[in-house]
């Protein structure tokens, strides 16, 4: 939003510590106009435009590569042409703290475009990244997944390639969890066969996995549960929600939520997003991740026309050049880009009408690290020895005891 509410915001929250009133401050206009405050897409929608972009670039089948290979092609190029907007922006500056950058964005990605700017790589850009572990990949993998309908091992190798530009960890599990679910719900798969797939792809031992199978597991004990998802958020709350560190964002936390809630409301988008919304904590991401599953397992219908009307264009908040994208004639541009898919009769995972691309051989003199070309499973990680495979969880403090608990 614009500078001036960030103003009017920190006066009005210093005005009721000095004066210990409770009457909760939000953004005004005062004397400016009210358009910023209005209803509207966020940053999530931006962010996930941007990837679909990326897709739509991908389409383009006159280069005569595999369509895999075009789509890794394509995110390479996309996060390269926004570090060297970075890099402009900074060789511009006296100094690197005072660059203004043509973008807005999660701690995660700003790390990871400074890293690629600096001349870094993936998986390093993701690695060496003080916020690897967020779900800001999440959000794209939920775009990216349409590149493959009905396959969960697909989408979930694609989201993993972009997710290493700016994530590790939980954060490229999360990934990858987010776009096997979301393939697999394109294809008319059920909820539990959506979130299983989104399970599947957690390695065993990991937070994001003892905390996603301990969040969907309390979600299917409140399966009869008259008040949904709505009745969950409680037990979401104490259970799986950390109160520990500075931002909600941890993948960890989002992604169980929106698995558990997804389970709870029956894939009904009109009840996990509000639920989501409840969790105040995570808030900022989670009712995005919710709605994508229960978007993908419903369909534009499930979402009000009045929603819909407000929050169809972007406002470029976080990617200014963005601003005035229309997502519904962008979602109408990946439909038509989407490949074929059906539910096999046994109900299980859907799959492909046609056979699963190959990953692409590396090339010679890729410009991509050898571990950035292929399609790696849901495992794959540094070498042992490697800072990454040494470590667990670096960055925010421990976790909760009840985040750490679960399972």
């Amino acid at each position: 939003m614009p500078e001036w509410t960030r103003r009017l915001t920190r006066e009005l929250d210093t005005f009721a510590e000095q004066n210990a009133t409770t009457t909760l401050p939000v953004p005004i206009a005062l004397n400016q106009p009210p358009e910023p405050l209005r209803l509207g897409p966020s940053d999530d929608a931006e962010w996930a435009a941007f990837a679909a972009r990326t897709v739509l670039a991908a389409a383009d089948d006159a280069d005569g590569l595999s369509p895999g290979h075009r789509m890794r092609d394509a995110v390479d190029r996309a996060w390269n042409a926004l570090a060297a907007t970075v890099a402009e922006a900074g060789a511009r500056a006296p100094e690197v703290e005072a660059a203004v950058l043509p973008l807005r964005a999660r701690i995660s990605v700003r790390a990871g475009l400074g890293n690629l700017a600096a001349g870094l790589r993936p998986p390093a850009t993701g690695h060496d990244n003080p916020h690897y572990f967020d779900d800001a990949a999440c959000v794209r993998a939920a775009v990216l997944a349409v590149a493959h309908p009905g396959d969960p091992e697909e989408a979930a190798a694609l989201a993993e390639f972009d997710a290493r530009y700016t994530q590790d960890g939980d954060g490229v599990h999360g990934a990858r969890a987010m776009a096997a679910a979301i393939a697999v719900a394109l294809a008319g798969a059920d909820v539990d066969t959506v979130v299983n797939a989104a399970l599947a792809q957690l390695p065993e031992g990991t937070e994001i996995a003892r905390n996603a199978a301990h969040a969907v597991r309390l979600a299917r004990e409140f399966a009869d549960e008259p008040a949904g998802a709505f009745a969950l958020v409680p037990v979401l709350e104490h259970q799986i929600v950390d109160h520990v560190y500075s931002y909600g964002i941890a993948a960890a936390e989002t992604v169980p939520v929106a698995l558990a809630l997804t389970t709870a409301a029956r894939g009904e988008i009109a009840q996990a997003i509000p639920a989501a919304a409840c969790l105040s904590r995570v808030a900022d991401s989670a009712p995005a991740l919710a709605g994508a599953l229960t978007g993908a397992i419903g369909s534009v219908t499930a979402v009000p026309a009045g929603w819909r009307e407000a929050c169809r264009t972007l406002a470029g908040c976080a990617l200014p050049r963005l601003a005035g994208t229309d997502l519904v004639e962008l979602a109408g541009l990946l439909a038509a880009t989407e490949p074929a898919a059906r539910v096999d009769n046994s109900g299980m995972t859907p799959t492909t009408a046609t056979a699963a691309e190959p990953a692409p051989a590396p090339r010679p003199r890729s410009p991509l690290p050898a571990s950035m070309n292929g399609s790696p499973g849901p495992s794959s990680a540094p070498p042992s020895g490697t800072p990454s495979a040494a470590r667990s969880r670096a960055g925010p403090p421990s976790r909760s005891p009840s985040a750490t608990a679960a399972g």
